[in-house]
């Protein structure tokens, strides 16, 4: 199980590196190219919601939209010209035409034509993007013709991400900066990884441990900001904002809540590189676990970040459940990636 920070920072870098991927014309993707598309223009009629459903067709789901009806396709995968679904899109015809042109949807040519190449490429679908883990892409090649080019490019390359960096700027026709000066390295990495500048003393060592020992200087640095307290302060803020923290109430008096220990736990849990299934378990049910410690039960925390009200008159039983719906609300954002803010009130017609 990785550690809590090689997890956040390994899913950045693969979600980094599979969307550098995506942005070559390779193959079209459905989640990124094609579901927007349907979506916005055919799914109210053609998808999840069986009371608006027409022609007993959905086109979110690919066994349906492709299956033969004697002979007669909705989606022939490969074979865009024998597909209704582009004849349709292409019709002028207003009682054949989709989108109906009462509907006031549209579908621009481009989008025609995009369709049109993704039922050629064999109408691949995929799941929801919260559903599909990351892929980590192959490097992608640099080919420049100057050979003193190439060398120069080369000694800049030190791990994978940077073939990707040259790849594009070699797309664009353009050369990389100039390595940044030491202090400007420093105060950089700084602020990433502890949201401080480096003090005027931090800076001095740096530039003499640079002049002694070039290469281990920056990784000496790299190690002394991640041994820092004020490195899980700042790697907890996005977390922090994910599950909701705050230090009032939030409704109508917004008075004060003392939740510090749960924010100081978070800050403990980077520090001390905390295994990611422990960050997850001991937040969602550290009090359900055996013989609970004190740090587990304080973990809890998570679950009580929500907004309370203090309003003189409340219905205490109505706001029991607003209280449970923001939390199903906080959870599901944090933790599956899929937002269940509409699902409170509606069936839920777009994500699973």
């Amino acid at each position: 199980m990785p550690s809590l920070t090689a997890a956040f920072y390994l899913s950045a870098l693969f979600m980094v590196m599979s969307v550098r991927a995506s942005e070559t014309p390779e193959k079209i993707q459905f989640n990124r190219d094609i579901r927007p598309i349907l979506s916005e223009n055919c799914f109210h009629c053609h998808g999840q919601d069986a009371n608006h459903r027409e022609a007993k067709l959905r086109l979110d789901e690919r066994d349906d939209a492709t299956r033969d009806r004697d002979g007669f396709f909705i989606i022939a995968p490969g074979k865009p010209d024998e597909s209704e679904l582009i004849a349709r899109l292409l019709s002028k015809d207003p009682d054949e035409q989709m989108p109906p042109p009462t509907s006031n949807k549209h579908v621009t040519p481009e989008q025609t034509a995009l369709l049109r190449r993704w039922v050629a490429e064999g109408a691949a679908y995929e799941k929801h993007w919260a559903f599909l883990a990351p892929v980590r892409a192959p490097n992608p090649k640099i080919e420049l013709t100057s050979a003193a080019t190439v060398q120069h490019l080369k000694s800049k390359i030190r791990n994978p991400l940077d073939t990707f960096v040259l790849a594009r700027l070699e797309a664009e026709k353009l050369a990389p900066s100039p390595a940044a000066a030491p202090e400007t390295w420093l105060r950089r990495v700084s602020f990433d990884l502890t949201g401080l500048p480096p003090t005027p003393a931090e800076i001095d060592a740096f530039a003499s441990d640079v002049i002694e020992n070039r290469e281990s200087a920056f990784e000496n640095a790299v190690d002394r900001l991640l041994a820092s307290p004020h490195f899980g302060e700042r790697q907890a803020i996005e977390w922090l904002d994910a599950a909701r923290y705050a230090d009032t109430h939030g409704f109508n008096n917004d008075s004060s809540r003392t939740m510090w220990r749960w924010r100081d736990w978070v800050i403990d849990a980077f520090n001390a590189n905390l295994p990611y299934d422990r960050f997850i378990t001991e937040q969602i049910a550290g009090d359900l676990l055996p013989q609970p410690t004190l740090e587990q039960r304080i973990a809890t925390g998570f679950a009580r970040n929500h907004v309370i009200s203090s309003e003189g008159g409340i219905i205490e039983e109505e706001y029991r459940v607003e209280y449970v719906a923001d939390r199903v609300r906080t959870l599901s954002t944090a933790w599956l990636g899929l937002t269940m803010e509409c699902a409170k009130c509606h069936d839920h017609k777009f994500d699973p």
